[in-house]
């Protein structure tokens, strides 16, 4: 068979899968790789359910909503309650303040989990690093309400540990949880202690991956533990460290609810006010619901155009991004 003739059988081939006789319909390809589809059936019903139907509710936002006429019913005010939120005497309080906790806790909390990966790395008794990672991991399980209580029982005035300490180095009582200044620090070391080392998992997994070829030559030319450090493990974690600081710088308006609203009293409440609490204590146990919303829309879009616009600059600069 000569070059035309090939050519001409490719192209008889070609012309024949694409016939409407040839397709699978997409029937049969479901009936074909049925166990792939229902895997993935109860997580795309999830999202369906829990993350895309609710923007249905979103446009109470835009309405002055009232629980007996129902969504359809209400009537429309556009952007009243956004103005109302930007001209509330709170607004730019609850801004700084989430932006403080969030920026305080992506700068204290992101290098730690891989400095903690790449120490853990480098110890190579397996009965000391499996017991270090474990005494690392365990804070992650524990429920945020105890977690709360932990932090209080030892800053408690009188009776907690630190308050004890400082008493016998001659220092005066004082009530941690009452002071504004303390409590960002409080909020965010505390954090730190309990994920840093279930954060440290999937930089610990990328260290894993890392090619024993190159830890070879490295020691056969004689490079030293800081030099594989800085030569090999460090731009082995670059990618999966790009991605989650886009994440982390995503979610910088997104500062968690339970654990704040626990830790909150009326004496720190100056440092300790954030978007989700005022949400909260305004617009559910006040029921204003379209005031809540607007809120928390305008909390998602900023968060959208931050992952957005860090993704962007991401790509542009290490060719390292989420899409």
């Amino acid at each position: 068979m000569d070059h035309a003739q090939a050519n001409a059988f490719n192209q008889t081939t070609i012309r024949k899968s694409k016939e409407p006789g040839n397709k699978q319909t997409v029937r049969q390809k479901i009936m074909r790789h049925w166990e792939l589809y229902f895997m993935v059936l109860l997580p795309v019903a999830y999202l369906i359910i829990f993350k895309y139907v609710p923007m249905f509710g979103v446009q109470i936002a835009f309405k002055d909503f009232n629980v007996v006429q129902g969504i359809w019913g209400s009537e429309w005010v556009g952007m009243k309650h956004f103005t109302a939120f930007f001209e509330s005497p709170n607004f730019w309080l609850v801004i700084k303040n989430t932006l403080g906790v969030s920026f305080y806790s992506l700068i204290a909390g992101f290098p730690i989990p891989i400095l903690l990966a790449l120490a853990l790395n480098e110890i190579r008794t397996g009965v000391f690093k499996k017991t270090v990672q474990m005494v690392t991991y365990a804070p992650h399980f524990i429920s945020t309400v105890v977690m709360v209580s932990i932090v209080m029982l030892m800053l408690t005035p009188h009776v907690g540990v630190v308050d004890r300490v400082f008493t016998m180095l001659g220092k005066e009582m004082t009530n941690f949880m009452g002071i504004p200044e303390y409590f960002k620090s409080i909020y965010v070391w505390s954090g730190v202690w309990q994920e840093m080392g279930y954060a440290s998992i999937i930089y610990i997994a990328a260290l894993a991956s890392v090619d024993p070829s190159l830890y070879e030559a490295a020691r056969m030319d004689g490079a030293s533990r800081w030099k594989k450090i800085i030569h090999i493990d460090l731009p082995s974690l670059i990618p999966i460290t790009v991605i989650m600081l886009i994440l982390s710088l995503g979610n910088v308006m997104g500062v968690g609810f339970e654990k704040i609203y626990l830790m909150q009293n009326p004496l720190n409440l100056s440092s300790s006010e954030v978007i989700s609490t005022y949400v909260y204590k305004v617009g559910l146990v006040g029921a204003n619901f379209s005031f809540s919303s607007a809120v928390g829309l305008f909390n998602s879009v900023i968060n959208l155009i931050l992952l957005i616009s860090v993704n962007f600059v991401a790509k542009r600069i290490s060719e390292t991004s989420l899409w």
